[in-house]
């Protein structure tokens, strides 16, 4: 999600810059795929950037922001990660010494890539969300401003969230269960009853299973 959302960026800022200290081969391949800068260090990042996006693992939301703040970056911090609305006010409140600002964001699709397009959501002073929404204009990713507060946009990521994926959990929860008991193929035929049901998806059992790294502390923050 991270790359294929600043590679967007990218069409309206001229330069995305990445770190790849500490990073993956997996990270870097994509950088370079989508025509990302490389810098040294993180400090090298803080210092020439205008704006810097955290899109990361929900978990590491707040470190990454605590490592920015403390290399006194002064621009305009996105903060869009799955976190509870909570968080976001304390990441807000973290940066609030040094950068001119903080928005609020939460992206809610696959990434874009090919024909995706998933939206991104904002929240925050005005005039700094109207200089996000210039750097995604007439890009894959659609913003949408929801209102002024900080932990607006990370709300209604949560409130999703706590559908969206654990329906995805509960769904493989059950076939769990039901496999157990050697009934899964009549909850398959139970399912199929009803129109629009993740029941209906087994295919997707196997994701929700590669994804539960990421979605366990996503759902932590949901609750």
């Amino acid at each position: 999600m991270g790359a294929a959302v600043a590679a967007c960026a990218l069409a309206n800022s001229g330069q995305v810059l990445w770190c790849p200290q500490g990073r993956s081969e997996a990270t870097a391949s994509r950088a370079e795929r989508f025509g990302l800068t490389a810098v040294p260090t993180l400090a090298d990042l803080v210092a020439q950037a205008d704006v810097v996006f955290s899109l990361c693992p929900p978990a590491a939301a707040e470190d990454v922001a605590r490592d920015v703040a403390g290399l006194g970056f002064t621009g305009l911090y996105v903060e869009a990660n799955a976190i509870s609305p909570q968080r976001a006010v304390r990441i807000a409140q973290l940066l609030g010494g040094t950068a001119r600002a903080v928005v609020d964001g939460a992206v809610v699709g696959s990434p874009p890539v090919g024909a995706k397009r998933p939206r991104l959501y904002l929240s925050g002073a005005v005039a700094e969300v109207g200089l996000v929404e210039q750097l995604f204009s007439g890009t894959s990713v659609s913003t949408h401003m929801l209102g002024e507060e900080i932990g607006q946009a990370s709300a209604l990521k949560a409130s999703y969230t706590a559908f969206q994926k654990a329906s995805r959990v509960l769904a493989a929860l059950s076939y769990g269960l039901a496999r157990e008991h050697g009934v899964d193929q009549a909850l398959l035929d139970v399912a199929g009853q009803r129109t629009g049901s993740y029941l209906t998806e087994t295919d997707y059992i196997g994701k929700t299973a590669a994804r539960g790294w990421r979605w366990g502390p996503e759902l932590d923050e949901a609750a």
